[in-house]
Parts: C-alpha cells; structure tokens; sequence
C-alpha cells in the first residue's frame, strides 16, 4: 500500500502516530545514525513527511540530528529504555538467574524474547568472563529463523525445539554458526502461566562448545529455566520440562 493509501485507511491521528513509530523503530534497527534517504527507504515514507515527523521527534527529544546532517535516537530513547527496564517485572527474576549461570562458568547468558513476526529480542544480557565474546547485547534484534533461542521461540513446542539439540536434551536446543559462522548458541524454553515467555540461551564463541562444555552447560541451563519457570509461575509440568 502507498503511503497515501496507508493515510487513508486509518484516522490521521493514528497514522501519525504509526509513521513516527517506523521512524524511531527505523534508527532503533540500526548501529549508526541514518541519512534521510536511509530513514525513507526502511520506512517506506516520503522525504517531506519524515521531515515533518523528525521535527516533532527532535522537539520531544526522542530524535537528534547530527551536525553532518543524519538522524539518531535523541535522550527522551534513551530514558525511556531506562524506564521499560525499571519497570519490566521479569528484570527481578530473569537477573539473577543470568549473573548465577555466567558465575558458574558458562558462557554469556541471555533472555530472548518474540519481536514481530519474524525477529526476536535480547531483553537481557550478562557477559561471560571470558576474554572474547559473541557480539550480543541486550536491546539487539535478531532473526527468529536462526540461532538457538530463536527456534525455541519458533517453535510450535518450545519444550522440544525443533532441530540440531544438545545430546541428551531434546528440550535444549543446540546451534552452530547459524547467525555467526564463529559462534554457537543453546537455548531452552521459560514458562509463565500463560504459557511461552521466553528463551533462556548460552552463547559464545563455536570452539568452546565442546562436546564435554555443552553437556555441563546444558545441566546448568535446564536448571535456570526450572528455576525462572517456578518463580513466574509456570506449571508444575512446564519447570519438569524445562528442567
């Protein structure tokens, strides 16, 4: 649909709303500012009417032009990501168990959850102790079609993923190189009452993934899903499955 045409099937005040929203989601997508023909070409809008919307952005100061003239998130982003984590009841839980698993020796620990139809989101993030590193950090959007928390997300029965798993555990599902050609991934699936709330993944680097690594590191992530399973409030069934 034309951008015109999108104007017309909704109220004007919505439609606002939802091209300022594409602006903002635009630059959130990305890891620098954007030119004006960049921001047009992910949003799908006409140059002028970005122009018009980065006014009322930058006034509010959710938007900042750049002296060489590109766009990035303003500070009003950036508190508002402070807010969302302050107030997001699973940062209590989710946490804890994240900074357990990475002090136990695994590699980095992360909380995925959907974003879209087809991407997925890094909630939260704690780093490995190790030297190197995957390039994960919370607030990253990734693909749902790769990695390991990615298909436990997908996954029509996040409690048995679909595809390669750590040996053994059917219910943790095991990735290498699938995003990263370097790096590798597990993820098992966390319930709340409502059912599906997230993954729990390790990931780092594919040559500490040893067959030895991975099972170790599966015990201790079935646990944390156990664990986070039982205190959101998940089924009995569901911590068994997880743990």
């Amino acid at each position: 649909m034309s951008e015109m045409g999108a104007v017309e099937a909704r109220k004007d005040g919505v439609a606002a709303v939802d091209r300022a929203l594409s602006v903002l989601g635009a630059l959130a997508g990305k890891e620098e500012p954007s030119t004006l023909a960049e921001l047009a070409r992910a949003t799908g809008l006409y140059k002028s009417t970005i122009l018009r919307l980065a006014a009322s952005l930058e006034e509010a100061g959710y938007l900042a032009r750049l002296p060489d003239g590109r766009y990035g998130l303003g500070g009003s982003a950036f508190r508002l990501g402070l807010s969302y984590e302050r107030q997001n009841p699973l940062r209590q839980h989710v946490l804890p168990v994240l900074q357990d698993l990475v002090e136990r020796g695994t590699e980095s620990a992360s909380f995925h959850i959907r974003h879209g139809a087809g991407t997925r989101l890094c909630l939260f993030r704690v780093n490995s102790h190790h030297s190197t590193l995957d390039r994960v950090e919370a607030g990253a959007i990734l693909p749902l079609d790769r990695g390991a928390a990615g298909r436990v997300l997908a996954s029509p029965d996040p409690s048995a993923p679909r595809g390669g798993h750590a040996p053994g555990t059917p219910f943790v599902a095991l990735s290498r190189g699938e995003r990263d050609t370097s790096c590798a991934g597990m993820a098992t699936a966390v319930f709340g009452p409502g059912g599906l709330v997230g993954a729990l993944s390790l990931s780092g680097p594919g040559d500490r993934f040893t067959e030895e690594a991975v099972a170790r590191m599966a015990g201790a992530l079935t646990e944390a899903a156990a664990r986070l399973t039982r205190e959101l409030g998940g089924s009995g069934a569901r911590a068994a499955a997880a743990g």
